[in-house]
């Protein structure tokens, strides 16, 4: 017997705002947590009981694998919003064709960077100036990480599915089970078999996968709010593909786009020596989650929003904006204070050398004030995204990224022989550039699509 999800509940088109979008981001965030484990508890156990270079083979290959899964999820996201706005116009038979679709075109895009991905690692360690000391850990990683990138783009995929259709629990159940295993797993293969960097890869790759196999339990056990079934693979596969892809793409390019500017940053400063590339690393891991509240409601907003622009609601899509970047913000503004003063103590989380939390919390320091700018900037982007305006949040990312972020990392690095802190100056700087973009192109959208509350 096939049970279906109640759909009243994940229905975002009508009562309250404020409490069902905080109560449908809290999953989001904690699944987002619980993936920034994956990665920080690589680094806690390598930094504990491995050596430097495993600290630096672990960081610089993350920033990789990071990379890819960004580009992965803005690709899905093209799902979750095109199932959102059905679903808000009413239209759920089409949910199932549109699942099916994206299962056609993920499964393409996980075969080709399953095999891409670890045939270029030697390459892409080279791009990122990995230290010599650490280069063969480096290419270790990335290509085990790589070979399982099947499991990462199956997990997003289902992710954005669950969004979709307003349930954010599902993958927090899933990722929650796989991170625990994760533990373990990088505790046996790295401390008690010595595997460093890549027993770290190893137990994340075997915990993806397990969370997949999770999901679809789940799946098969309660069913969908719709039909899905062998005749949706049937039903204009290549037409909805071609929307996923109108959607998700820019997203996408946009994520790899400005994913390159970072990985230009990480380059920079690993040509600093293996001390600052650990440091760096380090601080990218504290990032992972000072990051978390502004991106849970960046994705949160996406779905809620697709939805009741599918409902014509502009009226509501608006204040869920408002309400998501005011709530973001008074959490922000305590992870800042945290974040610039205690950033040694945070780094050290990560290592037992002083001198590689030191090097890390300087990078830090400029960080957190990215924090108080990304929690507008991000639902900006989350709000135009469930609006299908991603061509715009496409060019918004692209353009701050070439012309501010890069430009100002290399001067900065220059000018100050190489401080860690002005280099890291580069990323608000961008973010400031994007919200007054963001500004401009919702008071020019608002002209368009004047506030309507769906009424006919």
């Amino acid at each position: 017997m096939i049970v279906y999800y109640g759909m009243s509940k994940n229905d975002f088109t009508k009562g309250r705002i404020l409490g069902p979008l905080v109560r449908f981001v809290i999953p989001i965030f904690g699944a987002m947590l619980l993936q920034a484990m994956y990665g920080a508890v690589d680094l806690i156990v390598v930094g504990k009981f491995g050596v430097s270079a495993d600290i630096s083979a672990v960081a610089t290959g993350a920033q990789i694998m990071n990379s890819l899964t960004h580009i992965i999820v803005g690709l899905a996201m093209g799902t979750t919003v095109l199932i959102g706005q059905y679903i808000g116009a009413n239209k759920k038979d089409k949910a199932g064709d549109i699942i099916a679709s994206s299962i056609v075109l993920f499964a393409v895009v996980a075969v080709v960077l399953s095999v891409l991905v670890p045939v270029s690692a030697g390459l892409l360690a080279d791009i990122l100036n990995a230290p010599k000391e650490a280069y063969d850990k480096t290419v270790s990683y990335i290509s085990i990480c790589g070979s399982g990138l099947l499991f990462i783009v199956s997990y997003n995929l289902l992710g954005s599915i669950f969004r979709g259709i307003g349930d954010s629990k599902t993958p927090l159940i899933s990722v929650c089970i796989a991170a625990v295993l994760n533990v373990f797993g990088d505790v046996f293969l790295v401390k008690n078999l010595g595997m460093g960097a890549g027993g770290a890869a190893i137990a994340t790759i075997a915990s993806q996968g397990i969370s997949v196999i999770i999901c679809f339990f789940i799946i098969r056990k309660r069913g969908l709010p719709f039909h899905f079934g062998k005749d949706s693979f049937k039903n204009g596969i290549k037409e909805i593909i071609k929307e996923i892809v109108k959607l998700g793409i820019p997203i996408a390019f946009q994520s790899f786009m400005v994913n390159i500017s970072f990985l230009v940053i990480v380059s920079i400063v690993n040509s600093l020596g293996l001390t600052a590339s650990a440091g760096i690393g380090t601080s990218e891991k504290v990032t992972s989650f000072i990051m978390l509240v502004p991106s849970a409601f960046s994705q949160g907003l996406s779905a809620f929003v697709a939805q009741n622009i599918g409902a014509e609601n502009e009226s509501r899509a608006a204040k869920a904006l408002l309400y998501g970047m005011l709530v973001s913000f008074a959490v922000d503004v305590l992870i800042f204070f945290f974040t610039f003063f205690k950033g040694v103590d945070l780094c050290m989380i990560f290592t037992n050398d002083i001198e590689i939390a030191k090097a890390g919390s300087q990078y830090l320091k400029a960080y957190s004030i990215d924090v108080l700018l990304t929690t507008w900037m991000f639902c900006m982007v989350g709000y135009f995204n469930g609006c299908g305006e991603t061509k715009f949040t496409m060019f918004q990312g692209i353009l701050a990224a070439f012309l501010i972020r890069i430009p100002v990392s290399i001067v900065m690095n220059r000018i100050t022989d190489g401080n860690l802190f002005c280099i890291g100056l580069a990323t608000p700087s961008a973010t400031f550039v994007q919200i007054i973009m963001c500004v401009v192109f919702y008071f020019r959208r608002r002209k368009q699509f004047p506030i309507t509350d769906g009424s006919k």
